[in-house]
């Protein structure tokens, strides 16, 4: 089986789990013997485009015309059974999906964000959840909140995109929803439960866990839809010293939240941006690793990086956490409210039960998120979508 994959790469400047996920993928399936074609563009090629690519570029999202005929040329080389589909903006555009049909081939989309209703993709803005434009034809809050990279005209050329491409959208024929909370936003949006799949992310396995390390970490883009806020606020209703050390890793707008934080107590500590060796090995020194974002994050793969090397979770219980986590005593971890109070009364329970959850979490990864797992499904889904495509 020959599978292209198209995918506009985020800023390698900026971590993206959905980038880290695109790559892990297409190893995988290579070493489960499929053929491979990637069809990608990065976000970071924009500062170098000629000057008549950069007039074009406000109407990449709705058309692309360059991508359009780059793509035609590969399937008409390639003649794959498949397209599978990830971030679509702002180089590629839906549009592909309509340029891979006239070509007879079925498209697959993995579903990481609300991109179908929302501009931003995040059901979140001014630092509260919102679903404003939900089941409106042409999304005129995002435009009046300038919620697609803060510009009114950039967020207008979205709107519009996403009217235009709603036939497109549903015209896909399986969608991959990575949790029940994505299936429940599709079927929202008209897409039949017959054409969505549930199947989550995962990751490689990195073998057995190294001894566990002490205190918890944090490690995310610093943004208010993150909740570093809201974890400094429910941290400093401990004494110092009580919990063990908070490690911050990242970078973004809040950082220097992350800084004051470092210097008014003793057991903050700010790491800075890291990579991915940084991250592994912050990881390993630690004992917890904390995610507590407040808006409906789809499936944070720094949980997933977690379960895999035998680190418990302590996450809020929004959008695909509570999924991934679990519940019970196979949990990978504690759920909490995104609530100050509610987190500050889980964080001593993280900190004792940790060896134990440690030891579900690993199991959890590797009944549900292990390549082993996923990788057949994957395949099983392009079989009997290209199955029905061509009856």
């Amino acid at each position: 089986m020959k599978v292209v994959v198209a995918h506009n790469r985020y800023r390698e400047a900026i971590p993206s789990g959905e980038n880290v996920i695109v790559d892990t993928e297409i190893g995988q399936l290579r070493e489960a013997g499929i053929d491979v074609v990637p069809f990608q563009r990065s976000s970071d090629s924009i500062g170098s485009l000629s000057l008549a690519g950069k007039a074009l570029l406000p109407v990449s999202p709705v058309y692309g015309a360059e991508a359009q005929r780059d793509l035609t040329a590969l399937l008409t080389t390639e003649k794959p059974d498949a397209l599978h589909l990830h971030n679509p903006y702002p180089l590629l555009s839906p549009w592909v999906i309509r340029t891979a049909h006239a070509h007879g081939v079925p498209v697959v989309q993995t579903v990481h964000n609300y991109r179908q209703v929302c501009s931003s993709g995040l059901y979140f803005r001014d630092g509260h959840n919102c679903q404003d434009c939900r089941g409106k034809v042409l999304g005129w809050p995002a435009v009046k909140n300038r919620c697609y990279r803060g510009s009114a005209a950039q967020s207008a050329i979205m709107a519009t995109t996403l009217a235009v491409h709603r036939p497109t959208w549903r015209s896909v024929d399986r969608y991959i929803a990575l949790t029940d909370k994505i299936a429940a936003h599709l079927a929202d949006y008209g897409i039949p439960d017959d054409r969505i799949v549930i199947k989550p992310n995962g990751l490689p396995d990195p073998g057995a866990p190294a001894p566990l390390g002490e205190g918890f970490l944090y490690g995310a883009r610093l943004s208010p839809e993150k909740g570093l806020g809201l974890l400094l606020d429910a941290w400093r209703r401990h004494p110092d010293g009580s919990l063990g050390t908070l490690r911050i890793a990242g970078d973004g707008e809040l950082r220097p939240l992350a800084e004051q934080a470092d210097r008014d107590r003793s057991d903050v500590t700010y790491l800075g941006p890291l990579d991915r060796a940084g991250m592994t090995a912050a990881r390993r020194d630690s004992a917890v690793v904390i995610a507590v974002p407040t808006w409906e994050d789809v499936l944070p793969t720094v949980i997933l990086e977690a379960m895999s090397t035998g680190r418990a979770v302590l996450g809020t219980a929004v959008g695909g956490i509570p999924y991934m986590v679990g519940t019970g005593p196979d949990a990978a971890g504690w759920l909490a409210e995104p609530d100050p109070a509610a987190l500050a009364a889980a964080l001593p329970l993280a900190r004792a039960g940790a060896p134990a959850a440690a030891l579900a979490a690993r199991a959890r990864y590797q009944q549900h998120f292990h390549p082993d797992v996923l990788t057949p499904r994957l395949i099983s889904i392009y079989e009997d979508m290209s199955r029905h495509a061509h009856k």
